[in-house]
Formats: C-alpha cells, structure tokens, sequence
C-alpha cells in the first residue's frame, strides 16, 4: 500500500516514515526542505533498510501538487506533517503562516478527494485548546481563542478539513499532539532545529553540548508543583506509532466518523525543572540555568486526558520520560561527535 507523507523529513514525519516502513507500507515523502535536511533520508535508510521514495516539492504550488496525485493514482492514503511551526514567526509574518498551512492544504484535499480511497491523518495540536479550564484535557474541551496565527491554522485547519469531508469521500482522523520529544533509539533520525531552538528539549541538549551558554526557564511562579510550566511530553516513536494506528484504522473503515479527533499524550503532565532533572538524571550532566521573566502567551498547564486514544483507537505509550531525555542526547551527542 503506497502511503504519501507530506513534510516527511522533519521531527515527526521522519520517525513516522519509519514505522510506516516496518509495517510493510510503501512510502512517498514530499517534503520541501524549508525545515529539513535531505540527509535524513540517510538516517531512514539506515533504521529501514530502504531509502523511501522522494519528491521535492512546495505544496504551495497547486500545478506541483496535482502532477504528484495524477503520477500516483495509487495511492491509499496521506499524512499531512507539513507546515511552518513557530509560533513568534507566525506573529510576525501572518500571512506566509496563513498561505503555507492551508493553502497547502485545500490543494492537497482538492486532489485526494479525487482519488477512489481518500484516508488523510492530519498533524494538529494541544494549541487549539490554549489554557483549557479543565485538566486533563479532553477530546471535548472547548476550543480556545487561538493564541498566535500558528495556532489559528491548527484550528482553521480541522474546519476545512470537517468541510471538506462533509461533501466528499474524505476519511481523516485529527491527531492533536502535545509535546513530542526524544530521537529514534538508534540516533539515525531526531531533531534538528536551524538556528536557536524553539522547543525546551533540544534547547536543553543543546546547552548539555556545549552549543548554548544556559537554558532559560521563563517563569518560577506559576501555580503549579515548582512554579514552572506543565506540559505533557511525548517520545516521538510512540507520537509516529500512533499515525500508523490511525491510518490503519481508516483502512480497515473502523472509524465511526468520517472526521475523527485523539489526542496523544501520556496523560501526565511535567514541569520544566522536572524535564531538566530528568535529563541530568539519564546524562550525567548538571545543566546551567537561569529563571528569567514569563514569556506573553504560555499557558501554565496542558497535559492530555488519553482515554479515547487508548480505548478507541487501541493506542498508548510505551516510552518515559527518561526514555526520550536518553534518546534526545544520544542524538545530539552523534550529531555533534561527543563521546560522552
């Protein structure tokens, strides 16, 4: 079964990819390398066994995108990674958020429609819930004012797609995700942010490397355990298990809707000082930090309730939270040739 994954060389889609592979599925990565390394098709190859079909492409281009589905009629179905990512970015330029993230889409959804089976798992985010007034978070809490243009695009994202299988052939399932962390095992594939990182784990290997002088915590006061931020952290092999599961489940028509919503989280919720002894604890290391002022915007706790994803779509984690510090350092570690 060929399977096209769009942003397939980034954090997620990469170790998607992989375990798409080790279910026997054929695999087409789109990718436009705005945000990723060819490279990484080295790193699949070596965890798979086999470098996965390629095509170098900006979604943006509607021509581009109907030639790739008129060349691959046989397709089964599609992962949607791609986008921009970065909420500050989005802030400052709305509008190549706004082009990037669901011009991209509607072209692509214009063409899978198309297409005898149309199954699409789309990439969404906790961010549609902003500061849920519950915890934890379910699949019904309400959808939140969206904090920043990135995160109007999550929203706005699962409408079109709600409209667009309410008229057509289209089966999705909405995957919300909240903090994905970690590498592949092997270290062959992890993440790999340009410039300063925008995330708190690579930040956090980064600064352990040697790259970056001290990590910033941006708060110490927050209503919570330690006075730091709360967030449900995720190692990325069971975030890319889970996008196999989906897909699988819209191949086998066991989906009850024609738009399905999971969340996918480990249920519990971390601090950020929790996160950095965590790392410290697997590594060895003492990380330098500093507490500096509240970042405009954070929420202070978001962590998912799982119990839909693990009753409905017979999915849970299997990896901890130390599992995805060791990962992401031995990563970082090969990229950065440290022995120890």
């Amino acid at each position: 079964m060929k399977i096209a994954v769009t942003g397939g060389l980034g954090f997620i889609g990469s170790h998607t990819v992989v375990e798409l592979m080790a279910k026997g599925f054929e695999v087409v990565v789109i990718d436009n390398l705005s945000n990723a390394s060819v490279e990484v098709l080295d790193g699949i190859a070596a965890i798979s066994g086999v470098k996965p079909q390629f095509e170098e492409m900006d979604l943006r281009d509607k021509a581009s995108v109907a030639a790739f589905f008129k060349q691959h009629t046989d397709l089964k179905g599609m992962i949607h990674f791609a986008a921009s990512k970065a909420v500050g970015e989005s802030v400052e330029n709305p509008l190549l958020y706004y082009e990037n993230n669901l011009g991209s889409l509607v072209y692509l959804l214009q063409e899978l429609q198309q297409l005898p089976e149309a199954n699409f798992i789309f990439s969404s985010s906790c961010t549609v819930y902003g500061q849920s007034k519950t915890l934890p978070i379910t699949e019904n809490a309400a959808i939140q004012p969206a904090m920043s243009p990135y995160g109007n695009t999550k929203q706005v994202g699962e409408e079109i797609i709600k409209d667009a299988a309410n008229v057509s052939n289209i089966k999705s399932v909405l995957l919300r995700y909240f903090n994905p962390v970690g590498a592949h095992p092997s270290a062959n594939i992890g993440e790999l942010p340009l410039g300063v990182p925008q995330n708190l784990v690579p930040f956090i290997t980064q600064t352990a490397a040697g790259l970056r002088k001290e990590l910033s915590v941006y708060g110490n006061d927050y209503p919570t355990s330690d006075g730091t931020c709360v967030r449900d952290y995720i190692h990325v092999v069971d975030v890319a298990k889970a996008h196999v599961v989906a897909l699988q489940r819209l191949l086998d028509n066991k989906n009850t809707d024609k738009v399905e919503v999971f969340n996918l989280g480990t249920g519990k919720g971390s601090t950020v000082l929790e996160v950095i002894q965590a790392f410290e604890k697997v590594s060895g290391k003492r990380l330098p930090y500093k507490i500096v002022d509240k970042r405009p915007g954070d929420v202070i706790a978001a962590y998912a309730d799982t119990r839909k994803a693990n009753d409905e779509l017979g999915w849970k984690t299997k990896l901890t939270l130390e599992d995805a510090m060791r990962d992401a350092w031995k990563w970082e570690r090969k990229i950065r040739s440290i022995d120890n």
